[in-house]
């Protein structure tokens, strides 16, 4: 019982995970950038610690999205109509994204830099 359970747990974090990608234009440019990210390393052939560091950026933009996605679910769903804490708050999770991203960016012109400049 306990087993079945856990796939469902499983299977309705990946409906979660599909439902953010198809419905968050965000996402769709974050996992485009992955692809392309992941490409110039196989490229450039990073080491492990710089594939360490790659994909740690890459999972943090994604778990950001992610959240931010599910705030603005809550957000819509407590609050239907404009108020200013629910701007707010979605405000502030939209700006969670946007620091994971420069972070991830900076992270990336530290990595790719030194393989570009060779």
């Amino acid at each position: 019982m306990k087993s079945k359970n856990l796939w469902q747990s499983f299977g309705f974090a990946g409906q979660g995970l599909k439902e953010t990608v198809v419905s968050q234009r965000n996402m769709q440019i974050h996992l485009v950038a992955t692809v392309l990210v992941l490409l110039a390393g196989f490229y450039f052939q990073l080491n492990w610690l710089e594939w360490a560091l790659v994909l740690f950026a890459i999972g943090l933009v994604v778990v950001a999205e992610t959240f931010n996605t599910a705030i603005e679910a809550v957000v819509d769903l407590v609050s239907p109509d404009l108020h200013p804490i629910a701007g707010r708050a979605k405000n502030v999770a939209a700006g969670a994204v946007l620091l994971a991203v420069i972070t991830a960016v900076i992270q990336g012109i530290i990595i790719f830099g030194r393989h570009l400049w060779r």
